[in-house]
């Protein structure tokens, strides 16, 4: 009798593996302990026979049970190492078996950890690693998917059959198995059942590299192989607070700055030809350019500019092109668009040794519906919220993460961590903070929920970007953390400790509309709209601001900066070097967007590249040369950078002359009591004795003026500066007569040798 119910129960465990909702396959596989004998079980579907080889034995197992449990009896333990030999459809191989190797991978310590939200290392648990367990190489995937009825891996490694290597669950929804024989660059994904019998195949959510789209497995990827040579960058980098320092932002979309032609080799860092990775909607016979050619091609030009970081859109894995990165399926993978994790570090190490940093645009905000990606990741809303009110955004098509769970918010800011510690990247810009921020972000009456209190804040989102900024700075204090914020939210830039989100910088939003409102206007009437170009400084000091000319701003119908200005070719230039010249010198630190750069005429598209035709011509050439000079000046005048964020650093000479629209300031610095002279002319008309008020006689040099004829002005000027005037104005007892030429900025350095009262 209890021999035939030993039978129809291990029937029953067969019958639940074969159908794939069994969740505790140790219980029953590989190595059993009976009274005196030990059992091993092997589950091998539709294979014809198993041969179990130990040191010395070979033992035929039987099926007694179920056709594809195969078990034999032995007198001792064999350990976890042996081999068992395969018969299946006249083919033979030998392997280890997977269920012999028990020992947990993620632990309690990890699993508590998690759990509460605190571990910020867990992708050195999750995820698929290659490892070695007693000897024998392979590799271990471990996943949390609580809701699922079973889950099992596939791949090439079992013909993509989910049948072959079911999961152990463990303790807090983990799933772990020890595949030995797998190997790096093996593709595969989970496939979950759920509570209801369905079946998903899933990517990896700790996926570290994925196919090029529109293929969606995961990669099994090593970590730690590549070997730093940025050691003193990041030693220098986390020995400085990064806002004291000039901060100059390339914003840049790597698909579409520059492509190559099909016809030249893509080559790995083995120089191995591969596949080039082509879109439709590319120019035909142009291919992307590889992280290994980026580096080549990119850091280069971006030195010359004189930009202090690049800021790369999201590169982060994602399955379409056209969403530029900003709904990420591949949270721990940077794009295979353009080759595998290690040549991105090598991209990124070469930025640090040629002494430019890198920003990436991180998106915590939220994920699409695709089937491979978190949607509904185990038959559960796991990782969104389940009510669309609160977990959807119905206009861009995305979910919302779930930040009052503690492993989702766990999974984000262990990802921020990953990207600095993996790959040494110096910053991120987190994408769309208000949509987080508001409950009721883009969303008419009665169809999103109030918080606990009735409001409208996001509580839970707020508490997520504190642990976020909080975490960060603990383990990279000399980090960049820009909050691209659109509202009026206090405190977005002060510590965590004292209420506020623990950003460093906020993109000023508001400057960047009302540069462009005023920029736009015929020049003729912008003397009605002096407020414009004057209101930033009366909320300058509530952040700490990064003045942002962005791709959002070049996209869509609104055409280049170049195109947004007024009047004929020549005014069109004038105004696009006056804005940026303005930029530079107003207080806080600076991006623009590729092609800015040198007057591109077309919008940004994510297919194309730039514009890089226009460089044979001069106009384009003299806004290139412009924007040279003004990352060489402002980060050698620290007059411009070093009091960004104190009110000591920027004072008004004039600002109410709105009937020519000019204006006049001074920017300053404490520690060597340098300053600088800035007046701005924004009309076509130029002035030949324009005067403002200065506080001390002697000579400025003008060292800027983005009228001289090398940036393609008309070099009206000051002949390299003016010496004061004993005249009164604008409350000062010296003065300067000057030249203002049309459409312009210039800015003068004063010569304190110059000054009697120094002599």
């Amino acid at each position: 009798m209890s021999t035939s119910i030993s039978l129809d129960w291990m029937a029953e465990e067969g019958l639940s593996l074969a159908e794939c909702r069994h969740d505790d396959p140790f219980s029953i596989l590989g190595p059993q302990r009976l009274k005196k004998d030990w059992i091993v079980r092997i589950w091998m579907p539709e294979a014809s026979e198993v041969i179990l080889l130990l040191e010395n034995e070979k033992k035929v197992l039987t099926n007694p049970n179920h056709p594809w449990i195969f078990e034999g009896l032995l007198k001792e333990d064999p350990g976890c190492n042996y081999k068992v030999k395969v018969n299946r459809g006249n083919i033979s191989h030998k392997q280890y078996d997977p269920w012999a190797f028990r020992e947990e991978w993620m632990g309690e310590i990890d699993r508590h950890l998690f759990a509460e939200g605190n571990h910020h290392h867990i992708w050195k648990k999750m995820g698929a690693h290659p490892i070695k367990r007693e000897g024998v190489k392979g590799v271990v995937f471990c996943l949390w998917a609580p809701n699922a009825k079973s889950v099992s891996v596939l791949g090439d490694l079992n013909s993509w059959d989910g049948r072959h290597h079911p999961m152990q669950r463990r303790n807090g929804g983990i799933w772990e198995i020890f595949i030995p024989g797998v190997k790096e660059n093996t593709l595969y994904k989970y496939e979950i059942r759920t509570q209801n019998g369905h079946c998903y195949q899933k990517a990896d959510p700790y996926g570290f590299q994925h196919e090029i789209r529109p293929a969606t497995s995961s990669i099994v990827r090593k970590l730690n192989e590549y070997k730093w040579k940025d050691k003193k960058w990041l030693h220098q980098r986390d020995n400085q607070n990064p806002i004291e320092q000039p901060i100059s932002v390339y914003e840049m979309h790597l698909g579409s700055w520059m492509h190559e032609t099909i016809d030249k080799p893509f080559l790995d860092t083995n120089g191995e030809p591969r596949p080039p990775v082509l879109a439709a909607e590319m120019k035909p016979g142009a291919r992307l350019l590889t992280y290994i050619e980026l580096a080549e091609r990119l850091i280069p030009y971006v030195k010359a500019r004189g930009f202090t970081h690049i800021e790369l859109m999201p590169i982060a894995e994602h399955p379409f092109d056209g969403s530029w990165g900003y709904q990420v399926t591949g949270w721990y993978a940077p794009t295979s668009r353009y080759g595998d994790p290690n040549e991105f570090k090598y991209f990124v190490d070469q930025c640090h040794q040629e002494g430019i940093g890198v920003i990436l645009d991180w998106v915590p905000g939220h994920f699409p519906k695709d089937s491979h990606g978190l949607a509904y990741f185990d038959g559960s809303h796991l990782y969104e919220h389940g009510d669309p009110r609160i977990g959807e955004h119905k206009e861009w098509g995305t979910l919302i993460f779930n930040y009052s769970r503690n492993e989702v918010r766990n999974f984000l800011v262990a990802n921020l961590i990953y990207w600095f510690e993996e790959f040494h990247i110096d910053g991120i810009r987190v994408d769309a903070v208000a949509s987080m921020l508001y409950r009721d972000y883009l969303r008419p009456d009665g169809a999103w929920i109030p918080n606990e209190d009735g409001g409208r804040e996001n509580t839970e989102a707020v508490n997520f970007l504190q642990q976020a900024n909080h975490v960060l700075f603990q383990h990279y204090p000399g980090a960049l953390s820009i909050a691209e914020e659109s509202t009026t939210w206090p405190m977005v830039t002060q510590p965590t400790d004292i209420g506020g989100l623990g950003f460093n910088l906020k993109w000023n939003m508001g400057w960047m509309h009302d540069m462009l409102d005023y920029f736009e206007i015929d020049p003729w009437f912008r003397k009605f709209n002096q407020n414009n170009i004057t209101f930033s400084i009366w909320y300058n000091y509530t952040e700490n601001f990064m003045l942002a000319l962005s791709h959002d701003e070049v996209v869509h119908g609104k055409s280049h900066l170049l195109h947004k200005m007024p009047g004929d070719d020549w005014q069109k230039y004038a105004n696009t070097r006056a804005l940026l010249a303005y930029m530079w010198t107003h207080p806080g630190k600076k991006t623009i967007f590729m092609g800015m750069e040198f007057g591109q005429r077309k919008e940004w598209n994510v297919w194309g590249d730039l514009e890089w035709n226009l460089m044979n011509f001069q106009p384009h050439k003299g806004i290139q040369l412009l924007v040279d000079d003004l990352n060489k000046m402002y980060k050698s005048e620290p007059a411009l950078w070093r009091e960004d964020f104190d009110q000591f650093g920027f004072q008004w000479i004039d600002c109410t002359d709105s009937n020519h629209s000019v204006i006049s300031f001074m920017r300053r610095e404490r520690s060597n009591g340098n300053w600088l002279v800035v007046v701005g002319n924004f009309t076509p008309q130029n002035h030949s004795d324009y005067k403002i008020g200065v506080p001390k006689s002697g000579f400025y040099h003008e060292i800027l003026n983005t009228d001289a004829s090398i940036y393609g002005g008309s070099n009206l000027g000051n002949m390299g500066g003016k010496a004061t005037d004993h005249h009164g104005c604008h409350g000062y007892e010296q003065s300067l007569s000057l030249c203002l030429p049309p459409l312009s900025i210039l800015v003068f350095r004063h010569d304190p040798k110059s000054s009697p009262e120094l002599s």
